[in-house]
């Protein structure tokens, strides 16, 4: 049976308060960083692509590693020719990061275009709900975004990856930093209130 501590509350908003300030440290970092890939969204972009290429070697040497875990001849080659193409692919984008970032920003925008054609289909779908012109807006602004990048491709490799990125890592920052300075009124409202 549990029982209440008045202690254990002063506690409590005082780890809260100490957990907030690292949420609203962290927030500060994100808006930092996505200040500056906004700034220089080509060195943004750059970082993207090396990241990616490391994310493939590690993904790359997991399948390797699948291989002595068995289930058959054909699981282990599958593992195994899984595993060199990611390990291949991860060293090309290491190697030619401006090309990989080339590619992550031609696919991106084949991704937007894509996702622009779902959004006017599920809007002709539902267009008579409540809402529904969200969705023809949204399918409107990704067909422009996802235009901008396809049709300007090669160059819009320089700018694309890494304003995204930005705007995504301020975004959250924000996001975060206005979870932290709530929890914090919460806590010292808490501790206001505890007798």
């Amino acid at each position: 049976m549990a029982t209440a501590n008045a202690t254990e509350g002063l506690r409590g908003s005082a780890l809260i308060k100490r957990a907030s300030r690292w949420y609203i440290a962290m927030a500060v970092v994100f808006i930092v960083l996505g200040i500056f890939s906004i700034v220089e969204p080509g060195l943004a972009g750059l970082a993207v692509a090396l990241l990616v290429g490391w994310l493939l070697i590690f993904a790359g040497a997991a399948h390797l590693l699948g291989t002595f875990s068995g289930g058959g001849v054909a699981r282990v080659i599958w593992q195994l020719i899984l595993g060199i193409i990611y390990i291949v692919g991860g060293i090309y984008f290491l190697t030619h990061p401006l090309l990989g970032l080339g590619t992550l920003t031609l696919l991106l925008g084949g991704i937007l275009l894509a996702e622009a054609v779902l959004e006017f289909i599920v809007y002709f779908r539902s267009r008579n709900e409540g809402g529904s012109g969200w969705r023809l807006a949204n399918g409107f602004i990704t067909l422009l975004l996802g235009g901008l990048i396809w049709f300007h491709w090669p160059s819009s490799s320089v700018w694309a990856i890494g304003t995204l990125v930005g705007v995504n890592l301020m975004m959250t920052g924000i996001s975060r930093l206005m979870l932290g300075t709530a929890a914090r009124k919460l806590a010292r409202r808490a501790a206001a209130e505890t007798p």
